[in-house]
């Protein structure tokens, strides 16, 4: 992972931002030597938020298995029946 400091960022964006795209490598900026913010490609960053959504809904169904919130199949259909015709 490529590092710079924030006062670089500021002095040559377009040169980050075109290597970055290059790259693919995502950019960690810093400030006063502690870590700030990470530069992402966008399609980087938007397969990360598809990600993030389903491994929240992984959890969110392991979560109602646990507290024992099942559905049998009939059921399942029957509350889904608007979103199947």
């Amino acid at each position: 992972m490529k590092i710079e400091l924030v006062t670089t960022l500021k002095r040559q964006a377009t040169k980050i931002l075109a290597e970055l795209h290059d790259s693919k490598e995502p950019v960690l900026i810093t400030e006063h030597g502690q870590p700030s913010a990470y530069l992402v490609d966008v399609e980087d960053y938007e397969m990360m938020q598809n990600r993030m959504k389903i491994l929240d809904g992984i959890a969110k169904g392991e979560t109602a298995i646990l507290e024992r919130r099942l559905y049998t199949q009939a059921e399942a259909k029957q509350k889904m029946s608007k979103w199947l015709k």
